[in-house]
């Protein structure tokens, strides 16, 4: 596994553009809530850490990963953001369910990335286990949603 015994969410303050003239849309599934509230608490942090001013995060809640992509298309049209952090998290069960969400997700978010002049940054964890969830939205690993916001002022400060 790549990741054993790394934090992936270290990053270097002086490469990134400064976020104080950006607004940015971040939409957070409620399913596996422990998991999207560390990522979401993640991506806040290292925003607010890049200049970004908190009136300029706004937060929307969808039912689950497959409604990020609703959800993304309805901010990038009502809320004049500059990026959108997608924060979702599906861990395999029994069933093809997690094979179908994950991909229809992904598709979909690139699909807005394709189809829209806003960044949508994809943050949603697609793990196994539920401790491989709980190492990347804060624990072992570091935080996906921090190096989400990372990603979302580089791309924010392309436009």
């Amino acid at each position: 596994m790549a990741t054993v015994n790394k934090n992936l969410s270290v990053y270097d303050k002086e490469t990134i553009p400064n976020a104080k003239d950006f607004r940015f849309g971040i939409v957070v599934s409620e399913w596996n809530t422990k998991i999207t509230n560390g990522l979401y608490l993640g991506a806040v942090e290292a925003l607010k850490d890049c200049g970004a001013l908190e009136g300029n995060i706004v937060k929307w809640d969808v039912p689950g990963s497959f409604e990020l992509i609703y959800g993304s298309k309805k901010m990038i049209a009502t809320q004049k953001v500059d990026a959108v952090i997608a924060i979702g998290s599906v861990i395999q069960g029994e069933t093809k369910h997690f094979d179908f969400v994950c991909s229809g997700t992904a598709q979909g978010i690139k699909d807005l990335n394709v189809l829209t002049d806003t960044p949508v940054i994809f943050c949603v964890l697609t793990d196994n286990t539920l401790q491989q969830a709980i190492d990347r939205s804060g624990g072992k690993h570091g935080n996906k949603g921090t190096e989400a916001a990372i990603a979302a002022i580089k791309m924010a400060a392309i436009g």
